[in-house]
C-alpha cells in the first residue's frame, strides 16, 4: 500500500511568501534601480510589517543573494541546448545569447555581472549556479582550438562590454547586438594567430 508523504504546509507557505517577496523586489529594482531596494517599501508591498521581513531574509544582502541565485538559474535554464557543428558559429550563438539575456533586463544584468552593490558578494552556493556556465564557455573555446588561458577573460570582456554598451546607450534597440558576429570573428582571428605564434615558439625551443 502506497503511503502519500505528508505535506509540510507551513514550509510551503513560507516558500510561497519568499517567492512573493523576491518577485516584489525585482519589480522594485527594475523601476527604481538595483541600489534603491528598500526593505520598508518591500514589506509594505507584500502586506507585512518591516520587522516581519527579517523572518524570511535576515538582511538586504540576503535578498540580493536570493535574487542573484534566481537570476543565475534563469541564465542556466535559458542557455542554448543545441551545439552547432561549426565551433565559430557556436561561439557566435553563445555571444548572441549572452548579450541578449543581459539586454533584456538591466537590473538582472547589473546584479549578475557587475559589482554595483557596495559590500555585496553572492554566497558560494549562489555563485556555484553560474560556475557551470563559465566552465562550458571554456570547453567551447577549446573546441574552437583556443587553449590560451587568457581566451576566457578576453572573450567575457568583449561580450560584457557589448552588453554594457547596448544597455547604456541603446536600451531596447540592437545597435551593439548587431556588432556581435564581427566582434566574435575579430576575437577568434586574433586568438588563433596568437596561439599559432605561441605554438611556433614552443616548437623552436
Amino acid at each position: 500500500m502506497l503511503v502519500t508523504p505528508k505535506r509540510d504546509r507551513r514550509a510551503e507557505r513560507r516558500e510561497a511568501t519568499k517567492t512573493e517577496i523576491l518577485a516584489a523586489a525585482w519589480v522594485q529594482v527594475r523601476a527604481d534601480g538595483l541600489a534603491a531596494l528598500s526593505l520598508r517599501d518591500l514589506a509594505h508591498t507584500v502586506g507585512m510589517q518591516p520587522p516581519s521581513l527579517y523572518s524570511y531574509f535576515d538582511s538586504k544582502h540576503a535578498i540580493y543573494d536570493a535574487m542573484y541565485a534566481q537570476g543565475a538559474r534563469e541564465f542556466v535554464e535559458a542557455e542554448p541546448a543545441e551545439e552547432l557543428s561549426d565551433p565559430l558559429d557556436g561561439l557566435k550563438q553563445v555571444s548572441r545569447f549572452f548579450v541578449g539575456f543581459c539586454a533584456a533586463d538591466a537590473a538582472r544584468y547589473l546584479l549578475l555581472f557587475q559589482r554595483t552593490i557596495p559590500g555585496f558578494e553572492p554566497s558560494a552556493e549562489s555563485f556555484a549556479i553560474s560556475q557551470g556556465s563559465l566552465e562550458r564557455l571554456g570547453q567551447h573555446l577549446r573546441k574552437c582550438g583556443l587553449t590560451d588561458a587568457a581566451a576566457v577573460d578576453l572573450f567575457t570582456a568583449i561580450v560584457t562590454g557589448l552588453a554594457d554598451q547596448q544597455l547604456s546607450n541603446d536600451p531596447g534597440g540592437d545597435r551593439w547586438i548587431r556588432l556581435i558576429d564581427d566582434a566574435v570573428e575579430m576575437f577568434y582571428d586574433y586568438m588563433t594567430k596568437k596561439q599559432k605564434q605561441t605554438d611556433t615558439r614552443r616548437r623552436s625551443t
